[in-house]
């Protein structure tokens, strides 16, 4: 059986994006969408008590709305929805478990506060071991000329490019094969973007050696993306890559290239044996600034 698109409804407008978002995402895979809203209320035998019945009787049509908008911009995607009977975070994470990716909503703040990403999503984003996707809504919530909520469309162009964040001193093949495979499905380019830092001596002014350690430590930068992109450019030949070696922070230069873009892909390290979830400082950012859909891939 195939493994669905699966996206989390709650009727919100960025679960909406979501939405539209997956359904683009799954016709693109060749797989059906399968919508989820969890609601804890119905689980066990007091599923049955009248008092429920308003609050599950609005669940069930959250996702007959949201199904009905699909299936009118998309009439030949498989598409099928369930209310789940368990706590979001939890339930959400379980049907990640059999999903070829999960789709989440995220919500736009005013000014420079990026986005807001809420517990639900924090929780699942932590635990995930398949890729989860969070979507904007707004500008870049469709991604590539996907229709918004509103039956419009975004403003990005098709082929915006897919952003890959990589480290080749810690090189995740899963993430690295899902950025290329993206882009390839996608038709669009692959922006490869990796930041490294030159350490100072503490205590001592930057000198002329300094400036040719520097330069000798961005071309090595260079050659070690170069070489650890070779292998996926011989699996993806028809992807066009492009690579940015940048000094600096992460963060800054990742933010910097998803502007515009159709989809960033960054990395989790899963940790055995820690003692709590982990996100790590970079995907944590990414989550809450990058203005278009962000995709996390977890990783050993």
């Amino acid at each position: 059986m195939l493994r669905p698109v699966v996206v989390g409804i709650d009727g919100s407008p960025e679960s909406l994006a979501a939405a539209h978002w997956a359904a683009r995402e799954a016709l693109l895979r060749g797989r059906p969408l399968r919508l989820v809203h969890a609601w804890e209320g119905m689980a066990g035998d007091d599923a049955t008590l009248p008092e429920l019945q308003v609050p599950r009787d609005r669940a069930r049509r959250t996702l007959r709305q949201a199904m009905d908008q699909l299936i009118e911009c998309h009439p030949h995607l498989d598409i099928s929805a369930d209310v789940i009977a368990r706590p979001a975070p939890v339930g959400l994470l379980a049907e990640a478990e059999a999903a070829e990716m999960l789709v989440l909503g995220s919500r736009g703040l005013s000014g420079v506060g990026g986005f807001l990403v809420g517990s639900v999503a924090q929780a699942v984003v932590a635990h995930a071991r398949r890729p989860v996707v969070l979507v904007r809504n707004g500008t870049a919530a469709g991604g590539d000329d996907v229709p918004s909520p509103d039956g419009g469309h975004s403003t990005l162009t098709p082929h915006s490019p897919v952003v890959l964040g990589i480290d080749p001193s810690h090189l995740c093949g899963e993430l690295v094969e899902f950025a290329f495979d993206e882009a390839v499905r996608r038709h669009a380019p692959l922006q490869a973007v990796h930041a490294w830092h030159f350490p100072h001596a503490s205590g001592y002014a930057p000198g002329p050696m300094d400036a040719t350690a520097r330069a000798e430590s961005g071309a090595e930068a260079s050659r070690a993306l170069v070489s650890a992109l070779g292998p996926w450019r011989e699996k993806f030949p028809a992807v066009e890559v492009h690579e940015l070696v940048a000094e600096g922070r992460p963060v800054q230069h990742l933010l910097e290239a998803a502007h515009g873009a159709g989809l960033l892909a960054v990395g989790r390290k899963v940790r055995p044996g820690s003692m709590g979830p982990h996100i790590g400082r970079v995907v944590h950012a990414v989550m809450h600034h990058a203005g278009c859909p962000v995709a996390i891939v977890s990783h050993e």
